[in-house]
């Protein structure tokens, strides 16, 4: 009885016919095991995420009074919008690149080309409006105040509509400098002065009776809460931040310590710290690997105009290419619904 001996000399290429594993070459396999491995990192940050807005519900930021900017559209209140035109736009850049791979397996140069232009360009309007939610998430737009305990103090009108620290702060003939090496002591630094002053802030509140204090923690229908004195029973509303009495509220807002504006590592204006942290972290985890996608797309593309991929009869490259972005569009669905939707 014969045995069959597969060896160098075969006609079969090793990653290239019958011996390839799970029917992939050697190229794709290798993109697999980066795409599980770093499907794992992401749902790791993921689960951590979770599990802090678990611990800390009380007091997370709601999205819809976070993201609520459009471009061209200043003063408008748009919740969510821009970020569902973002990832429209990721997805259907997704759609192009499939239609990239389809043109590929039929060796259409110019179909090729041409979708792969359309998803270079996608995952460059995704990249630029992450960096402009960043500015905005940064710069802020109501302000805050924190008090001496932590606590976080926004304000609102009558009607419980969240309202501007300028929509209502005074100007007071104060000179107030930035404190650094050249006119503090050596080893005396602050970031950037606020706008206003916690005395400006203290001082415009007094002077409009009908502004109100509301917290960080978000209202629950419950009866402890529906018999506290301290709250102002009439604007509360579920799934909305606590809103205090007038009395109540100057009391909280006379142990302020410190006027927040925007977000950053240390300090957010709309909330929980963690938010923003985990926030800058993960989007901007994934957008460097958007942008890693749109530079490979770029080399890929220009190897297409070129010939390289005709010459070679094959645009697996393209395919591979593909199934990273793919996967980083999918990895957004998730970061999308974790962020902005839940």
């Amino acid at each position: 009885m014969g045995a069959t001996v597969t060896t160098a000399n075969s006609d079969e290429k090793t990653w290239s016919g019958g011996n390839e594993p799970m029917a992939a070459s050697y190229g794709k396999l290798m993109m697999w095991f980066f795409i599980v491995s770093d499907a794992l990192t992401f749902s790791g940050f993921l689960a951590a995420y979770g599990f802090s807005r678990f611990k800390f519900i009380d007091t997370w930021p709601i999205a819809d009074e976070v993201f609520t900017h459009f471009p061209f559209m200043h003063g408008v209140s748009a919740p969510m919008y821009y970020v569902a035109l973002m990832t429209f736009i990721l997805i259907f850049s997704s759609v192009t690149m499939v239609l990239a791979v389809d043109a590929g397996h039929q060796l259409n140069k110019a179909k090729v080309a041409f979708y792969m232009f359309l998803t270079i360009i996608g995952g460059l309007i995704f990249v630029g409006s992450q960096a402009w939610e960043w500015k905005n998430f940064i710069k802020g737009e109501y302000g805050a105040v924190e008090t001496k305990g932590g606590s976080l103090l926004q304000f609102v009108d009558a009607t419980g509509k969240h309202i501007k620290l300028e929509d209502f702060a005074v100007r007071l003939p104060e000179e107030r400098v930035q404190l650094n090496r050249n006119n503090g002591e050596w080893f005396m630094d602050e970031p950037a002065l606020p706008s206003y002053s916690v005395a400006e802030v203290q001082a415009g509140f007094k002077a409009h009776p009908d502004v109100l204090v509301r917290t960080q923690v978000n209202y629950q229908d419950n009866e402890a809460n529906r018999n506290d004195p301290t709250l102002n029973h009439s604007l509360n509303k579920i799934k909305h931040k606590t809103i205090l009495t007038r009395a109540e509220s100057e009391k909280m807002l006379a142990n302020a310590s410190l006027v927040v504006e925007g977000a950053n590592l240390v300090r957010n204006e709309y909330g929980n710290k963690l938010f923003a942290d985990f926030f800058f972290f993960i989007t901007g985890f994934h957008g460097f690997h958007v942008f890693s996608g749109v530079i490979i797309n770029i080399i890929i593309f220009f190897n297409v105009i070129s010939g390289t991929y005709e010459r070679r009869r094959s645009y697996e490259m393209v395919e591979k290419v593909g199934l990273y972005w793919h996967f980083v569009d999918l990895v957004w669905v998730f970061v999308f619904t974790v962020f902005y939707l839940v």
